[in-house]
């Protein structure tokens, strides 16, 4: 079996990234063999489309409802239930995996097509590659073009590359608002060594960028009707911030678990500003209370809590309920905080709840109640004995998110790469307004907290006559209430995409339908039954009308005649 073509052509247009992976695949044996086509895309991707051509003829995979696609392949498979196409296969990527039988002499070709909204992160864009084809290839090449109107402040590679000749087909052009990155290694720069048919090739191929940023309202971009507004005021100073850690020590974190929870703490306790106020929940069966007030980030302080967190050892069972009544106590009871000051709960915990208060609904609802929207919770789940499902309802209903740390020798830097997400919020309370005659189908836009280094986005379409599109941004900030003003010229932001040669026509749309598929589910999450009903029928519609593989959608692939003819591609959650 001889891969002689792989490519991955990606063109990012204002930070959507749309990713094609064809796979051209000969069979030289003298009888048939199986093939099999196997990448790794981001999670937070969406398959837009998948074919296969065997000897010219093409098999295209369809996108349906989901549960009219499982009607379908039951009927058609008899024996029983079939794996999906695609997998989690860690932090960041999913598996998409396929195989077909191939006639002596017979080609086959593959094409993948996925779409992703690229998210800041610490102050930077991020496109992952994962290709790993086991061989080497005459034709390999991955091709990325780049398009940011607002100007690309830094642009770097990074790859894991174990050879400085794999470095050598690396090439980069970078203009103002563009570039190009090319790597197109010969077959003997893939190899391991030259006498040996494997390849080197097998690591993760990343792009980071960031755009330029001017002290403005953010940057309006206008296409084909439908408009992006994106917003990430930088240098702006941080709020102080008031958290509570609740710390899970019960047995199921003994080990290596608790370690890595002690060392991230540490850490984390270096990073304090010294107007932030902090303090520590541990929690087993039983509920204990570092101090019993925040106390402020002070050199002695942090000293104290260091000792502290040195002295965290596992047992027992988890009472998630009463240790997170307790934080929210701790800053309910809180005297003198600054008036422009941020409070989170920052929950750890690897299990289910098995002491205490256990019905998850209870717990939720309970926790809705007491936080009462004047705090931020984010939830931790360590490992995969964890209700994720349970501690995505209780942040997503609480202003926070939910995370997972998995059990990998770097699970004390997930940690700290969380915490740094969430370190320096700079802005409260942002609500964007839009001319509400002017503009529909808008995407979320009032958000409760702004953390540097990430970056806020809104869309919607506008109507036809509009020549002025007005935008008014309100905020807390530190210094005081921030009121920001913006009008974007319909026409000349038009012209801006117009004889862009790589840019996708209707990127601006389809950017808007990624954006608000993601935030319906989102909602979906917390809502009561009746509106999570209402939200997924929205979220199912476009993933349609757009042809996204969602979790609500599923891609049926049929195969050539003669083989188990149907397979179905699923989109999985973190939740499971």
């Amino acid at each position: 079996i001889e891969i002689y073509k792989l490519h991955v052509d990606s063109k990012v247009t204002s930070r959507f990234a749309h990713t094609v992976i064809t796979s051209k695949i000969v069979n030289r044996a003298k009888e048939s063999r199986e093939v099999t086509f196997e990448v790794e895309l981001p999670k937070t991707a969406f398959i837009t489309n998948f074919s296969m051509s065997v000897d010219g003829k093409v098999y295209p995979g369809v996108i349906k409802e989901k549960a009219s696609a499982q009607k379908e392949y039951d009927t058609a498979v008899s024996q029983g239930q079939g794996a999906s196409l695609i997998r989690i296969t860690g932090r960041k990527l999913e598996q998409f995996h396929i195989s077909i039988s191939v006639a002596a002499a017979s080609k086959v070709t593959f094409e993948l097509m996925y779409e992703e909204l690229l998210k800041r992160q610490l102050g930077k864009f991020e496109l992952l590659i994962k290709v790993r084809p086991k061989q080497p290839v005459t034709h390999f090449q991955i091709d990325v073009h780049i398009f940011e109107p607002q100007g690309i402040g830094f642009l770097e590679t990074d790859s894991s590359f174990r050879t400085n000749e794999l470095t050598k087909a690396l090439s980069k052009v970078q203009s103002e608002t563009k570039a190009h990155i090319l790597f197109k290694p010969t077959v003997d720069q893939q190899k391991i060594d030259p006498e040996l048919n494997e390849n080197l090739l097998n690591s993760d191929f990343v792009v980071r960028y960031d755009v330029k940023r001017g002290p403005t309202a953010g940057d309006i971009q206008i296409a084909n009707g439908y408009f992006v507004h994106y917003f990430a005021p930088h240098e702006m100073p941080a709020l102080p911030k008031n958290v509570v850690f609740v710390i899970d020590r019960s047995g199921s974190m003994a080990g290596r678990k608790i370690e890595q929870t002690r060392d991230a703490l540490l850490k984390i306790l270096q990073d304090f500003r010294r107007k932030d106020r902090f303090s520590f929940i541990t929690f087993n069966n039983k509920v204990v209370e570092w101090k019993s007030s925040l106390l402020q980030a002070t050199s002695e302080n942090v000293a104290s809590a260091a000792g502290f967190v040195q002295t965290i050892s596992a047992s027992g069972g988890t009472d998630i309920n009463r240790a997170l009544l307790t934080a929210i106590s701790v800053l309910d009871k809180a005297e003198r905080l600054p008036e422009k000051s941020v409070s989170m709960i920052i929950l750890l915990t690897d299990g289910q709840s098995t002491s205490g208060e256990s019905n998850v609904e209870v717990i939720q609802e309970s926790i809705r109640k007491a936080v009462n929207g004047k705090y931020a919770l984010f939830c931790l789940g360590f490992g995969f004995d964890v209700s994720y499902k349970f501690l995505e309802k209780m942040a997503l209903s609480n202003g926070g998110l939910a995370h997972r740390i998995y059990e990998n020798a770097d699970a004390d830097l997930q940690l700290q790469d969380f915490y740094q997400e969430v370190a320096t919020p700079t802005l409260k309370e942002i609500k964007m307004h839009y001319p509400e005659n002017a503009v529909e189908g808008l995407t979320k836009n009032n958000f409760k907290l702004f953390f540097e280094g990430s970056e806020i986005i809104v869309s919607g379409k506008i109507s036809n006559e509009l020549g002025l599109l007005p935008v008014e941004i309100k905020a807390h900030s530190h210094t005081g209430d921030l009121t920001l003003r913006e009008e974007a010229n319909v026409k000349e932001k038009e012209q801006v995409f117009q004889n862009q040669s790589y840019i996708f026509e209707d990127f601006t749309e389809r950017l808007w339908a990624y954006l608000t598929i993601q935030q319906l589910l989102e909602k979906a999450i917390s809502a009561p039954e009746g509106n999570q009903k209402i939200l997924e029928a929205k979220a199912l519609d476009l993933s349609l009308r757009y042809s996204f593989v969602t979790p609500l959608t599923s891609m049926v692939v049929t195969k050539p005649d003669d083989q188990q003819q149907m397979e179905l591609a699923n989109k999985p959650t973190e939740a499971g």
